[in-house]
This record gives C-alpha cells, structure tokens and sequence, in this order.
C-alpha cells in the first residue's frame, strides 16, 4: 500500500481559521466535505482559493483537504488560501520567493472592533447634549 505523505497549514482572516491538508494528487479541492464549487459559489472566492496554487503551478498536482469555520464567505475564502501557501511552504521551500511576491504567507491582520460599554457600537457614540 502506498503511503501519502500529508502537508497541514493553518489559515487564519478575520474569525475564519482553516485547517488544510495538502497530498499529492490530481488537484481535486474539497471543503468541509463538499468540493470547493459548492461551497464557494462566488467566482471570486474561487479564485483566492485557488490563487496559492496557481502560483506555482500546483492545480494539477495537489489535493487539498480542508476544514473550514468561522467568519463569512470571504474570510473563510482568504483563510484557505493562507492555509494552502502554508503547507505549500513545506512540500518545498523553494516555493516561498513565488508565494512571497504575491503576497499569500502574509496573515490578514484585519480585524473587527470590539464594541464599547456604555456605547451603541465600536466607534459610535450616543448624541452629546450640553444641556
């Protein structure tokens, strides 16, 4: 029996996290146990999804697997790509000069702002009345 070797990142945007795991394969992409086009409907969630791989010509060679949670469409979308440039990183080293100029092991720091007591939102205030 052969044994497939599995590379495991993590990605984070926002509150999404993904859990990905990457083997050699034909290049099938499967989140949460559907594939990547039913559960990222948007054409353009697709493509940052795939955007890691593409830039250094795995779609064809890697199969990824991946848990995703947390966040929105998009945040989940953005985490898996972080997740994929991850284990990218440690199938090769090398990679990291092509996955580095697009800007893909960069972690979006972007985060939402907390809400304040005694305040209707994060930045907003109630009306001020001198008297």
């Amino acid at each position: 029996m052969a044994e497939t070797t599995e590379f495991l990142g993590t990605g984070r945007r926002k509150t999404a996290v993904a859990r990905v795991r990457l083997s050699t394969g034909s290049g099938k992409i499967t989140v949460n146990g559907r594939t990547m086009e039913a559960y990222f409907v948007v054409d353009s969630q697709r493509l940052l999804v795939q955007q890691a791989l593409g830039a250094v010509d795995g779609t064809t060679k890697f199969d990824v697997r991946v848990n995703v949670a947390g966040g929105g469409p998009m945040g989940q979308a953005s985490a898996v790509r972080h997740g994929i440039a991850r284990a990218l990183l440690l199938v090769d080293a090398n990679m990291r000069p092509a996955l580095k100029a697009q800007g893909l092991l960069t972690r979006d720091s972007r985060m939402r702002e907390r809400k304040k007591y005694g305040q209707p939102g994060a930045r907003k205030r109630f009306q001020f009345s001198k008297r």
